[in-house]
């Protein structure tokens, strides 16, 4: 009995975790997607749009460079492929999607 009283029982103590902090715990990696989104994600998919509404646009006569470097002007065009001539009578087809750059008129001419 003496014993009891100098001894007093221990209480189990509330969780240390409050309310709340389970968030706390997923907001670094939320924030690390939202700066993905903004400087890696996002600037990729307007770029691609632009790439995309750029080859939907091309005509005949439209001076372009080829991925390779290639720098001619369109005299043909297909759903998939565009004849591109890189010299008097010297044409070659390549894909639309090769298509890497359209050219101001007047470019070849000043090369």
């Amino acid at each position: 009995m003496l014993l009891n009283l100098m001894i007093s029982p221990a209480f189990a103590q509330g969780s240390s975790v409050l309310p709340g902090t389970d968030l706390m715990a997923f907001l670094p990696m939320v924030a690390i997607f939202v700066v993905f989104y903004f400087l890696l994600i996002r600037p990729q998919q307007k770029k691609a749009k632009e790439t995309r509404t750029m080859l939907e646009a091309l005509q005949k006569g439209d001076e372009v460079v080829a991925a390779g470097g290639v720098i001619g002007r369109v005299s043909k065009l297909n759903e998939q492929y565009a004849v591109i001539e890189i010299a008097p009578n010297v044409e070659i087809n390549v894909q639309r999607q090769a298509v890497a750059q359209l050219l101001p008129k007047g470019t070849i001419k000043s090369l």
